[in-house]
């Protein structure tokens, strides 16, 4: 694959198009929810508090994991060390898990396919982010190549 555009020094880039994708899929299950009903909805929902659940405490946990490396943008810092215990002892990204486990589950939660279709598509913009990102801790770091074959990217022993 042709390597992704940096979108800035840091890649400021990424963060401002994630910013606008994040409201876009709560805007959307606010706006065109309820589009079933019934048991289905039901079962929609609870599936959904389940997914918002571990979403929550991925997000939550890979923050408080990261500690002082945290920074918003996907480039590291320069003074940041690699994290690989904590939440990142099983992926390699468990904030992006996080946040895509939670728009899943809003969309379900609130029943609506256009919250729902906009969640795959932040999907797909943090497999490509996480993928720019990897491509600087890959310069940055000698041991990420070997970190990244025992580890997921962004769900504990799924993907």
């Amino acid at each position: 694959m042709r390597q992704l555009p940096d979108l800035g020094p840091r890649g400021e880039g990424w963060v401002l198009l994630q910013f606008a994708l994040l409201p876009l899929v709560v805007l959307a299950g606010v706006l065109a929810g309820d589009a079933w009903g019934g048991a289905l909805a039901t079962a929609t929902a609870l599936v959904g508090l389940g997914l918002m659940g571990v979403g929550a405490l991925l997000v939550g946990r890979g923050l408080l994991d990261l500690g002082r490396n945290l920074t918003p943008v996907p480039a590291p810092r320069d003074d940041a060390q690699l994290v690989e215990s904590g939440s990142y002892a099983s992926v390699r990204h468990p904030i992006y898990g996080g946040l895509i486990a939670t728009a899943l589950g809003w969309s379900l939660v609130m029943a609506s396919p256009l919250a729902l279709l906009l969640a795959l598509v932040l999907a797909g913009f943090f497999e490509l982010k996480s993928r720019r990102e990897e491509a600087w801790l890959r310069e940055r770091y000698e041991g990420y190549p070997a970190y990244m074959e025992r580890t997921r990217r962004f769900f504990p022993g799924i993907y």
